[in-house]
């Protein structure tokens, strides 16, 4: 097929409506003739944006439907999924940029596929949100049904996430705040996602997470009916609600994606192994046999590792009951991880040694188990946080060889650290472990009734960040001595 002359491609943007009289003269007039060639004319028009290049593609395929949707036209393609493409438009009127949604044409025939895709923009309408994408209107003619939704500049946090491998702790945090957020103003209204999932966040060019893709939301409740029948895109709740006993649409279901979206931001991996299976995604063994996160990563802070284990219990009454819930423990942490709680916290540049020594740190305040970790990090040590005393001792004897010192911080624990103090020092196996000893103000008096040694030192509170380091150098000197 020979290729179109500049005069010709002009007359197939115009009947097409994508250029209009003046916008012709103009570009004919800075040409200086019409006797130019197609690629340079096609250039100028893109240069002075009278079409975008997705525009000038389809038009030299011959394409002749698709620029656009109502009042909207067509700018680019920004996403295409299995069951809809997403593209950039522009209102005629108003020049309001906004982001459509069209159903494929293979399902604009299936009543299932098309009511559920109508029925997702009428849901997303009741939603009005900051960490939601807003969702305008329906537009349904014939075979064509779109959706009309703001434009979120930014990318999907899967987009997000394969560039950045993993994410800190507090970054994750605020991200998930934000989907939690979105999700709880969702609960209010009845409506359950149904579809979390990496893909379906965005994060705007200023950071914002806003959730997309309710398409698939329910009405929770009592009266929910379930399905047996999995929609391809509900699978992995399928998966967890055959294991867990709860009936379609449960709030609760959403929370454990939640967690693991959390568990994926920190960690760098899913906790559920990928797979476009159906039948391993709707196993029971892919949800009974996640890694720990602690086992990916041995520093993630204990607050963080306990809210992502609670949000994917699989047992629903120890799982969070709601979104707020949910959303409550999150902001606690995001608190704790801002702040520096009762700790005096210096910058030392100079470490212990070149090999990181292991410290071993029972705490059970967040903010302090934090705080704490990020200071003794400054020291050059690998820090290990243990909440519980009975576990914090059984990890010692099993990891005595690895831990190089304990340090037991009564501030909460009270009695039960100092009688993990004491065992550690009475204990065959743990005696010869350098141990320290964190007294709050009101215990102080306590540090007169301990004894010294080279091994077992009791510091009391306020505590300064050079006083525990020099006790922690003297210690480990004395062990390698």
């Amino acid at each position: 097929m020979p290729e179109l002359t500049a005069e010709q491609f002009a007359q197939r943007a115009y009947d097409m409506n994508l250029l209009d009289e003046r916008q012709l003269e103009s570009a004919w007039s800075q040409c200086g003739t019409r006797d130019v060639p197609t690629a340079e004319f096609r250039n100028l028009l893109i240069r002075r944006e009278f079409l975008t290049n997705y525009q000038v593609d389809r038009l030299l395929r011959g394409e002749r439907h698709g620029y656009f949707y109502g009042d909207y036209k067509v700018l680019y393609l920004v996403g295409t999924g299995s069951f809809a493409r997403v593209y950039r438009a522009v209102h005629m009127e108003s020049g309001d940029v906004v982001a459509v949604k069209v159903l494929r044409k293979r399902f604009c025939d299936d009543p299932l596929q098309t009511n559920s895709f109508v029925r997702e923009g009428k849901m997303g309408m009741l939603l009005d949100h900051p960490n939601i994408v807003r969702i305008r209107g329906v537009y349904s003619e014939k075979r064509t049904h779109v959706l009309v939704m703001d434009f979120v500049e930014g990318q999907s946090l899967r987009e997000f996430l394969k560039i950045r491998g993993r994410l800190e702790p507090l970054e994750a945090t605020e991200i998930i705040s934000g989907v939690v957020s979105g999700l709880a103003h969702a609960t209010e209204k009845r409506l359950t996602h149904r579809d979390l999932k990496l893909s379906n966040i965005l994060i705007s060019s200023d950071g914002v997470p806003q959730l997309v893709d309710f398409g698939l939301a329910g009405v929770a409740g009592p009266d929910a009916s379930s399905d047996s029948q999995a929609n391809p895109r509900t699978i992995d709740y399928a998966g967890l609600e055959r294991i867990t006993g709860v009936r379609k649409d449960d709030p609760q279901s959403d929370i454990y994606f939640i967690g693991c979206i959390y568990y994926n931001l920190i960690a760098g991996e899913p906790p559920l192994p990928e797979t476009r299976d159906r039948v391993q995604r709707l196993s029971i063994a892919r949800f009974r046999e996640i890694i720990p996160i602690r086992q990916r990563l041995p520093d993630i802070p204990l607050a963080v590792e306990q809210v992502i284990s609670k949000a994917m219990e699989l047992d629903v009454e120890k799982r969070f009951n709601t979104p707020v819930d949910l959303l409550v423990e999150l902001r606690k942490i995001k608190k704790g991880l801002e702040t520096e709680d009762e700790v005096d916290i210096q910058e030392i540049s100079t470490p212990l040694e070149t090999k990181p020594r292991c410290l071993m740190l029972v705490e059970s305040n967040a903010n302090r188990q934090n705080a704490l970790r990020k200071a003794l990090k400054k020291f050059g040590f690998r820090v290990l946080v243990v909440g519980n005393p009975e576990r914090a001792f059984k990890r010692i004897v099993d990891n005595r060889d690895s831990v190089d010192c304990s340090i037991v911080s009564t501030g909460d624990l009270g009695q039960a650290g100092l009688d993990l103090f004491q065992k550690l020092r009475q204990t065959k196996l743990t005696a010869d472990l350098p141990a320290i000893l964190l007294l709050s103000k009101n215990q102080a008096s306590v540090k007169d009734q301990i004894a010294k040694t080279d091994r077992h030192v009791a510091i009391a509170s306020p505590l300064k960040m050079s006083e525990l380091h020099q006790v922690l150098t003297d210690l480990l000197n004395a062990r390698s001595a």
